[in-house]
């Protein structure tokens, strides 16, 4: 239990809660909302029983509860409040917030037991979209802001990855639908960051297009051997920190020469690092600045 995160600062419960250092102050001492520890430093210090509570209260303001009566509940009814709405609702906000502490915590049993109440109301395509989404991009601010670590983040995603996988074998038992065009999906050498392709390509199979997926940190040599599997071949690719920005256009010209030597072969690229490049496509490269835009392209 030593490697769960137990004390946070004001900085982490805004972060994590969305609720400014100054609002926060202000709750504690106009209606005692919160008791934090103190440092001998006189800084204050919150803990996870602190952090859930203060979700729960964030979560009941943002669904329109004045924060005057929300301080009057005692925890147990700040609960109640909080399953009513989400019966009521099926809130994707306190799905997010449940998914947190589940991370906070490494709790498989959290992560899990949210995940079959979704499931009860929405696709798995709705869960990744309205809730996992988002949930992703808090978690990247929330680690860029050292709120939280490396192993929560490789915790969360494992999860959320174990997910688009089995629910991509459940399309894959269905025979494709759309014949005209194949995908080749593929990360370049030293990207590891799957994710997004990983739902690239559940999107794509979700489609009823065929789909072959290669992985992480495949070398341009071997992609070549690739074109044989269907007569119009679409290779896609998701850079996140590989290739660098400076190195996309050098990256291109290998992939046409070392690719498309024998075909010319197409090439969509999606991720953080073509975000700054031109929309303007060719007969051949095509970039997107999200899934969605891909998609509109299928």
């Amino acid at each position: 239990m030593n490697n769960i995160k137990q004390h946070f600062s004001i900085k982490d419960l805004e972060n994590l809660c969305g609720v400014k250092a100054h609002t926060i102050r202000i709750w504690e001492k106009r209606y005692n909302l919160l008791t934090p520890d103190r440092t001998e430093s006189n800084i204050r210090s919150y803990s996870l029983h602190s952090l859930q509570k203060l979700l729960n209260v964030t979560y009941l303001v943002n669904s329109g509860y004045k924060i005057s009566r929300v301080s009057k509940l005692n925890e147990e009814e700040i609960n109640e409040y909080v399953r009513r709405i989400v019966s009521d609702n099926n809130s994707k906000n306190q799905a997010i917030n449940s998914f947190k502490i589940a991370m906070l915590n490494y709790d498989l049993q959290l992560f899990l037991t949210t995940y079959d109440k979704l499931t009860e109301r929405r696709s798995f395509r709705q869960i990744f979209i309205d809730i996992f989404m988002p949930l992703l991009t808090e978690i990247g601010l929330l680690w860029q802001t050292d709120t939280i670590s490396a192993s929560h983040e490789h915790f969360i995603t494992h999860l959320i990855k174990q997910k688009l996988l089995v629910n991509t074998e459940k399309l894959q038992y269905e025979k494709p639908v759309k014949e005209d065009k194949a995908f080749i999906l593929y990360l370049p050498s030293n990207e590891i960051h799957e994710l997004g392709l990983l739902y690239v390509n559940y999107e794509i199979v979700h489609h009823g297009y065929k789909a072959i997926y290669l992985g992480p940190s495949i070398d341009l040599e071997s992609l070549p051997n690739m074109l044989s599997f269907h007569e119009n071949t679409i290779f896609v690719s998701y850079f996140t920190i590989k290739p660098e920005k400076h190195k996309i256009k050098e990256y291109i010209s290998d992939f046409d020469r070392i690719v498309g030597d024998k075909r010319k072969s197409k090439l969509w690229l999606l991720g953080r690092q073509v975000m700054n490049l031109s929309s303007e496509n060719d007969s051949l490269h095509s970039y997107f600045h999200s899934v969605e835009d891909l998609l509109r392209k299928l």
